[in-house]
């Protein structure tokens, strides 16, 4: 007897090819070699709306961010010398990058320029690779430093800078941290293990202190597990399971809600909110260089960009 009902099954749509878009053609480098073993178009992460509608995402190995617009027209915001994998953008309208090379990135969506926030020395000693981030609503950046961790090394880390530049270390027990998310009520966080494959959830004290970390979710699958998160305003957490091609919904008590497939490639990375009031899930798939989108019930918890 199956503990739950069969999660609903839902179809994706593509929004838009990027690789199509944009000409990429399959190319290496050292980061490819040693995670790819072959050339690549792209490897499209970190999806996130701005307050315009517009859609920004990485391409990890080529160092490059990408813009969609509404009317999905899609370009080049800024080429440079990293392996950007999160981004979420402030509500001051600055984009805000985890890059596994430098560390905390930050970019001017308008001039195109981008610097170093926070250098990957100040995460010394023990830095591994910054992964993906998160913003609470009181401008607190919740960051994974993943690397190469994983059960062989299980030392990755989640960290969480304050505005007035205060840095804490979470977790450092962590075997491949990877997406992290609040629930709304800011209570909990939530950070996908990638080769756990689990997504774990520890609770946020008054004091900021994190305590109870326990599994919440089990995920199949040797290949990889779970990777970018979402919450909704109803506390349901989608989560990316990459290398299956899908992505599962699960209701605040931990039951299976929707199995979202992928029409397209198995790798599915990262997910956002956005489109028709905030109930559209966007989904970037690595494995063609397209993003997807599939229309939920309940609207996404509204990010930290869309505050006033």
């Amino acid at each position: 007897m199956s503990l739950y009902r069969p999660p609903e099954d839902l179809e994706t749509r593509v929004f838009v090819d990027v690789v199509e878009a944009l000409g990429f053609v399959p190319r290496s480098n050292a980061w490819i070699e040693r995670s790819q073993g072959r050339p690549i178009h792209s490897f499209l992460e970190g999806p996130s709306f701005d307050r315009h509608g517009n859609l920004y995402c990485v391409d990890a190995p080529f160092g490059r961010i990408l813009k969609i617009t509404p009317e999905r027209q899609v370009s080049v915001v800024c080429a440079y010398d990293g392996i950007p994998n999160g981004l979420k953008i402030h509500k001051s309208g600055e984009i805000f990058i985890a890059d596994r090379r430098h560390g905390l990135m930050r970019l001017d969506p308008v001039s195109g320029r981008i610097e170093v926030f926070l250098a990957a020395d100040r995460l010394q000693p023990g830095y591994k690779g910054l992964n993906d981030l998160f913003f609470a609503r009181n401008g607190d950046l919740y960051f994974t430093d993943q690397g190469d961790t994983g059960l062989q090394d299980p030392t990755g880390r989640v960290f969480r800078l304050r505005p007035d530049g205060r840095l804490d270390c979470l977790l450092a027990n962590v075997p491949s941290p990877n997406g992290i998310v609040l629930n709304p009520e800011e209570s909990y966080l939530f950070v996908a293990v990638t080769f756990g494959p689990q997504v774990w959830r520890g609770l946020l004290r008054p004091d900021g202190s994190l305590i109870k970390v326990g599994a919440v979710q089990t995920f199949s699958g040797g290949f990889s597990g779970p990777d970018g998160m979402a919450m909704d305003v109803k506390g349901c957490l989608a989560v990316c399971h990459n290398r299956q091609g899908t992505v599962w919904t699960f209701d605040p008590m931990g039951e299976p809600l929707y199995r979202i497939r992928s029409c397209r490639g198995s790798m599915t990375t990262n997910l956002a909110f956005g489109g028709p009031e905030n109930r559209r899930l966007y989904i970037t798939e690595s494995e063609s260089g397209s993003i997807l989108e599939v229309d939920l019930p309940t609207p996404g918890e509204p990010m930290f960009s869309h505050q006033p």
